[in-house]
């Protein structure tokens, strides 16, 4: 009776197991699919770009090395590090955007949802504490700079209206490098 149980419970584990396996193996159209809904809930969340916030404007340089990785472990890491920090950016304070809660709130669970799933399929990596390459650092780095500017950037504009519509015209900028690089790796 007792072995019974252990190969039952054997076949459940190794199930569960290749679930898992396969959940992160279909990680690019799944992500693809989320992005396109997180991109979605962005547009939706406000109106169009206010026009008194056109002189405001300012350009923040998106770090071009993301776009060129090739190696879809190393894809995940650095999409996982930029899901993180939008999210963080988007619990800051939000009292002047002047945008549709509910749709801010489905917007921040789904990247917290995709945060998780990417979690998930990279603790592997994280358990055998796999040094990152020199490359990676560097994108690391160049992402944690870009981040850091959007960030000093809502400071400095004291959170204002037209400090929020940038940003979100830049986090929508940054999700469609996500996709551009979940695309690549699809193929």
């Amino acid at each position: 009776m007792t072995t019974f149980c252990l190969l039952q419970i054997s076949f459940v584990l190794l199930y569960i197991t290749k679930i898992s396996t396969q959940d992160c193996n279909i990680l690019p159209l799944l992500h693809n699919k989320m992005i396109q809904g997180n991109l979605h809930l962005l547009n939706k969340m406000g109106q169009q770009f206010p026009e008194q916030c056109q002189s405001e404007k300012i350009h923040f340089k998106f770090p071009e090395q993301f776009l060129k990785l090739r190696q879809k472990e190393n894809a995940k890491v650095e999409i996982q590090e930029i899901l993180q920090l939008i999210f963080y950016i988007f619990t800051k304070n939000l009292t002047l955007a002047a945008w549709d809660g509910r749709s801010l709130e489905r917007f921040q669970n789904g990247l917290n949802q995709q945060i998780e799933h990417l979690e998930a399929c990279l603790t592997e990596r994280m358990e055998k504490k796999q040094p990152y390459s020199r490359s990676e650092e560097i994108i690391r780095l160049k992402l944690k700079k870009y981040f850091q500017k959007i960030d000093n950037f809502l400071k400095d504009k004291q959170y204002s209206l037209c400090s929020w519509e940038i940003i979100r015209l830049e986090m929508r900028r940054c999700l469609q490098f996500i996709d551009k690089v979940i695309g690549r790796l699809r193929n």
